[in-house]
């Protein structure tokens, strides 16, 4: 079984697609009712569905998250870099963090990780 959408509330869609859409591969196929709603495509054909919140309020549970996992450490890195130097508050450089290097940040009160599965020989 394979999962193939995801729907995320946030305060500002264009803003969140711009976010997907540069720093994660996701491109815009469609936007709805003013840029309420739009529709995400990215690798392996997953749809990332964004909805704009009704009162502009957003809370998600404490540890609710979404994480990207990249091909290497230079990639993870990468994005680090680019999202630091864009203005987001993306915290300290990427770590080891159990069996992956990766690093975590919050865009409107969505905790989204990035990561690299280390393999046994980059442990």
């Amino acid at each position: 079984m394979k999962l193939n959408h995801i729907n995320l509330v946030v305060i500002n869609v264009l803003t969140a697609i711009d976010l997907f859409g540069k720093y994660f591969g996701f491109t815009c196929i469609e936007t709805k009712g003013n840029n309420a709603v739009a529709v995400l495509k990215g690798a392996d054909d997953f749809t990332l569905v964004l909805m704009s919140a009704k009162d502009n309020e957003l809370v998600y549970p404490q540890a609710f998250h979404i994480g990207f996992m990249r091909e290497t450490i230079e990639e993870v890195n990468e994005i680090h870099s680019k999202l630091k130097n864009a203005g987001f508050e993306v915290g300290p450089e990427p770590k080891k963090i159990r069996d992956s290097f990766g690093f975590y940040f919050t865009f409107e009160n969505i905790m989204i990780e990035v990561g690299h599965y280390l393999a046994l020989s980059e442990q």
